[in-house]
């Protein structure tokens, strides 16, 4: 399957970045990196996330790290689609089935 960020996907990516960057810059790409692979291993296990309440939404949670990354799958397309990337300190986006 394809793998697509929404503009609120890529820019909650280019946000940790930004963050972590100003504090560490080698730990910002190691993190990015990570998160980065972790999209990867989804598109080719996109049933890797566990549901969420909200219907059709599922959520995986990123190795090392443990970043919140909420997707959808469209068949139709044959697309994962990104929906956001949240860091488990903050308040979550969607909750568990």
């Amino acid at each position: 399957m394809k793998l697509r960020l929404t503009p609120r996907a890529a820019r909650d990516l280019a946000d940790i970045g930004d963050y972590l960057c100003e504090r560490n810059p080698a730990a910002a790409l190691r993190i990015r990196d990570a998160i980065l692979q972790s999209l990867q291993s989804l598109s080719l296990f996109p049933e890797l996330g566990r549901k969420q309440e909200q219907q059709g939404v599922r959520k995986m949670v990123t190795r090392r790290y443990s970043y919140c990354v909420y997707y959808m799958t469209d068949e139709a397309t044959d697309e994962i689609i990104v929906i956001a990337i949240r860091h488990p300190a903050r308040r979550p986006e969607h909750s568990d089935a």
